[in-house]
């Protein structure tokens, strides 16, 4: 496949993403996709993936910002946004909902094989998002040498 019908699989794939259908990942992700940001394998645990990610931020959107293709790998840098009103599974544990809004930067790199997503990586700032949702905080020292920043 070109650069182009490339860059046209992934840019279905997030337009699938943020109008909650699944469905149609069947068509754009391979049965053996490998997610190595999130360490699982397959297609069902994928889609599972996203599932409760919609439970905890429901209204969660992702935004192409830059899209770049080279061979049969696809960069995607996206400005995403939600608001966290529902449960959320953090890391193996419940997050109750903490009613706010965040904003997370994310670069995806795929692969792509055959017309579908194969392999994937995700690189973005989770200390940044957990600041955002008031699940950690500066310690009193990092408040002093930071405050500029936190304020």
């Amino acid at each position: 496949m070109s650069s182009e019908e490339n860059k046209a699989v992934v840019r279905r794939f997030i337009e699938a993403y943020n109008n909650r259908n699944l469905d149609q990942f069947d068509e754009l992700v391979a049965p053996d996709y490998v997610d190595h940001a999130h360490q699982q394998r397959g297609l069902e645990s994928f889609k599972r993936l996203f599932a409760l990610a919609f439970e905890g931020f429901p209204d969660w959107h992702e935004n192409i910002e830059d899209i770049i293709a080279e061979g049969d790998k696809v960069w995607v840098r996206i400005e995403a946004t939600g608001t966290h009103t529902g449960e959320w599974n953090l890391f193996g544990v419940s997050l109750p909902p903490t009613g706010k809004k965040v904003e997370m930067m994310m670069v995806f790199i795929w692969r792509i094989a055959d017309g579908k997503l194969a392999e994937g990586w995700e690189v973005d700032d989770e200390l940044d998002f957990l600041k955002q949702l008031g699940v950690i905080e500066f310690t009193e020292k990092g408040k002093k040498l930071f405050s500029e920043a936190i304020s």
